[in-house]
């Protein structure tokens, strides 16, 4: 299991971070020059990225909006939840129940101070900065034990994180995938979308692209097969796996994704019993 180093808790501005060009993408002011620089540079090959972004986004709300309201989920554990924006994880949920208990886990020193200036006052939610591979270290945390009840159904979210970590035995996303799995109760949620693409090339640029702008801080763009296996064994909500905009849309007239040169992928599955 990966042990890795102690985390840093400072914020290097020169060095790009996933969480911080994602910031960038959404609209956010918690970026800077070297995140906006390797955005640019990005979407001169992927220019669908900033409606990929925002449409991830929107997915997560929906999933969270859909397992509060239709499935009584009152428990959210989000990995690599990255920097606050407007209706994160836990105010989409409290605003249908405000009992709904939420943690967040990021190894961004700057999602941890961001996120704990935001959520001073309220004492149901909280941001640990953790690895999202460090499963025990996540699920014996206080705050974790403080919210969570791992006997009752939560959701565990992995929204647009499995890319940032490379493949391996006992670290890569199936890995980590599992070992969450087995500590959930029958009747919890599983949230897990990254970015793929079928064409090989457009894998290998932003794969070694990024791995180079964030100095290591990466693991690779896949295919969809990749994540079809993650929800071996799970019960799988409709519609299934899928280009994230598409699903549950709110709207029929609801963003799509433009081009597809690299898409999010992925849904929703349950973990049955």
């Amino acid at each position: 299991m990966h042990t890795g180093k102690q985390l840093s808790t400072e914020i290097d501005a020169t060095v790009p971070t996933a969480a911080r060009m994602y910031d960038y993408y959404l609209g956010g002011k918690d970026n800077y020059a070297a995140d906006r620089s390797a955005v640019e540079e990005l979407d001169k090959v992927v220019p669908s990225t900033r409606r990929l972004a925002l449409n991830n986004r929107r997915f997560l709300q929906r999933v969270v909006r859909t397992l509060t309201q239709e499935y009584g989920i009152r428990q959210y554990l989000d990995h690599g939840s990255g920097l606050p924006t407007q209706d994160n994880v836990h105010q989409v949920a409290q605003r249908i129940d405000p009992t709904t208990h939420v943690v967040y886990v990021d190894n961004d020193p700057m999602v941890l101070v961001h996120g704990r200036a935001l959520l001073e006052q309220d004492k149901r939610t909280v941001v640990i900065q953790a690895d999202m591979r460090e499963t025990d270290g996540i699920f014996g945390h206080a705050e974790t034990q403080r919210l969570i009840n791992f006997d009752e159904p939560v959701c565990v979210l992995f929204n647009s994180v499995f890319h940032c970590i490379p493949d391996s035995d006992t670290d890569g996303p199936m890995a980590v995938a599992n070992r969450v799995r087995e500590r959930l109760a029958p009747g919890s949620f599983m949230v897990m979308c990254q970015l793929v693409s079928e064409d090989e090339k457009v894998r290998d640029f932003v794969t070694g692209f990024m791995d180079q702008v964030t100095q290591g801080h990466w693991g690779r763009v896949r295919q969809q097969k990749d994540v079809e296996a993650l929800f071996d064994g799970l019960e799988i909500l409709e519609p299934g796996l899928v280009e994230v905009s598409t699903w549950r849309p709110d709207t029929e007239v609801a963003p799509r994704q433009l081009t597809q040169e690299w898409i999010e992928f992925g849904g929703v599955g349950r973990i049955p019993g």
